[in-house]
Parts: C-alpha cells; sequence; structure tokens
C-alpha cells in the first residue's frame, strides 16, 4: 500500500486525428492518504489542510465541493456502489491549491481494502466551466498487483469542445509505488482519437521536497489553466471542430460494475 509522497514528472498528451497535436508539460502531484490529511498538515510548515499554506488540500475542490470531508464523501460513493469494504483506505492523487489557487483535469481516488489490496478507482473529472463527473469503477479481483490496472468506460462527461461525446475511455493504470504511470485512451467510433498519459518518480513527502517543488514548478496551478486555453486555441486555428456543450450528467459519479462496458458505439472489449 502506498505512503502520502510527491511525484515528479510530465504530462503529455497526444490527438491522432484528424490531424497530429501534442505537447508535454514538466509537473508534479501529491498522492495523499485522504485520512491522514490531519497529521500532514500538523508535521508540515508549507502544506495546510483546508486552511491557508503555501500548498493545501481543500474538501471544497474535490468530491461534493461544499466542504462536506472528501474521505467521506469517497466512502458514501463506494457503499453506493457496493464497494464499502474497499474504502478502508482511500489516496487521491491530484495537483495541491499553491497559494490558494488550483484547477485538477483529473483527481484519481486510489480505494484499498483492509488487507491492502486495490479495490476499486475512481476518476473524478473537471472541465473549465466548473463542472465535474466521476468513474467508480471496480479492480478485478485476484489481480497480480505487480500488474497495471486496465479499465474501460463510456465517456459521459463533457471535456472539451474539440471532442464528441461518442467516445469511449481506455484506462491503464499502476499502482503507485515508486513510479506512477498512467495512460488513457480516448477512442472514437473511426478509432484511436487521443491518448494522455502521466509518468512520475516518487519523492518523500518532506517540507524540503514541497520547496523544491516550488521552485522546479512555480506557480504551477496557474499554469496547467493558461496552458489548457493555451492547446485549445492552437487546436482551433489548426481547424479543429467544435462541440457544443451538452449538459452534464444528472449524477455525480457513474458506477460501472464489473464487466460493464457501456459503449457507444465502438468495442470496448479490444485491447488498451
Amino acid at each position: 500500500m502506498p505512503q502520502s509522497c510527491l511525484y515528479f514528472g510530465k504530462v503529455m498528451h497526444a490527438r491522432l486525428r484528424p490531424f497530429r497535436h501534442r505537447f508535454v508539460y514538466g509537473v508534479f502531484s501529491m498522492l495523499v492518504d485522504l485520512g491522514g490529511l490531519a497529521e500532514l498538515d500538523r508535521k508540515s510548515r508549507l502544506f495546510g489542510h483546508n486552511r491557508a499554506r503555501l500548498f493545501s488540500f481543500h474538501d471544497a475542490d474535490h468530491g461534493a465541493r461544499d466542504g462536506t470531508p472528501t474521505l467521506d464523501w469517497v466512502r458514501a460513493r463506494l457503499a453506493e456502489a457496493g464497494l464499502a469494504a474497499s474504502g478502508a483506505r482511500v489516496f487521491a492523487l491530484c495537483f495541491p491549491r499553491i497559494l490558494g489557487y488550483v484547477f485538477n483535469p483529473l483527481t484519481v481516488y486510489f480505494a484499498y481494502d483492509d488487507a491492502g489490496r486495490l479495490g476499486a478507482i475512481l476518476y473524478e473529472v473537471k472541465n473549465t466551466f466548473g463542472e465535474q463527473h466521476g468513474y467508480l469503477i471496480p479492480v478485478a479481483a485476484g489481480r497480480d498487483p505487480a500488474s497495471p490496472v486496465v479499465q474501460r468506460a463510456a465517456k459521459r462527461f463533457h471535456v472539451s469542445p474539440f471532442i464528441d461525446m461518442r467516445a469511449d475511455y481506455r484506462f491503464r493504470v499502476d499502482e503507485p509505488e515508486e513510479r506512477l504511470a498512467l495512460l488513457i485512451r480516448e477512442h472514437v467510433p473511426d478509432g484511436p482519437l487521443l491518448v494522455a498519459s502521466q509518468v512520475a518518480g516518487r519523492i518523500a513527502w518532506s517540507d524540503r521536497a514541497l520547496l523544491a517543488a516550488f521552485f522546479r514548478y512555480p506557480l504551477m496551478t496557474a499554469k496547467v489553466m493558461a496552458a489548457i486555453h493555451w492547446e485549445a486555441l492552437r487546436l482551433w486555428i489548426k481547424g479543429a471542430k467544435y462541440h457544443s456543450r451538452p449538459a452534464p450528467p444528472a449524477e455525480a459519479v457513474e458506477a460501472i460494475g464489473p464487466g460493464e462496458t457501456r459503449a457507444t458505439g465502438e468495442d470496448l472489449h479490444a485491447r488498451v
């Protein structure tokens, strides 16, 4: 089972059709034990939980986004999906607030049972319109912990105005240990459209590491938002087709049971 830590690495996005468009940015993320946030706050002079510090995790940025403790919210979603046993410990992989600002395009929650087995992953997706939606997917029983988690879900939530809703996600995730590896492929009826990845190395949690992150990636969270709009402008200049934003799903989190695909016209049984 992982421990709270930092990950220094790179995020890559590559659009494959109808034209090529690729970018890579250096980023750092934090992996936090949601049950240990108070302890991290107490031990750190640079990190705060629900209070102003150089770096912080605010419950209002995640889950219900109303200040409800994120751990309680995740456990409630697990229970609704019949996965309550997977919520003994929950880790969140996300960007922190830096000087009070954050935008997380994707927060990944890893839910572990009492035996330390990864039981479910919740992918919490946000768009720049202030909306979010979650895909909660159980991890296959009996999986080798050393092998990647491979999961699938039909796209139900509008993210980019340059990608249609008729799409499917293929997730490939390594359990977060010394190395972090997250790969998402987005497929449309015509074939693969987008590949996104985050690859990073683990750094032990400390004030020294946080300070190094601040100087290595200054104002990173503000740059994330700026980069999203800059890349959108580049896509528009290249002639990407614009798609109007539909209403978000009524449910905050979509629970996808074992074996479910909920495909949108493409065979989700194809290999990721």
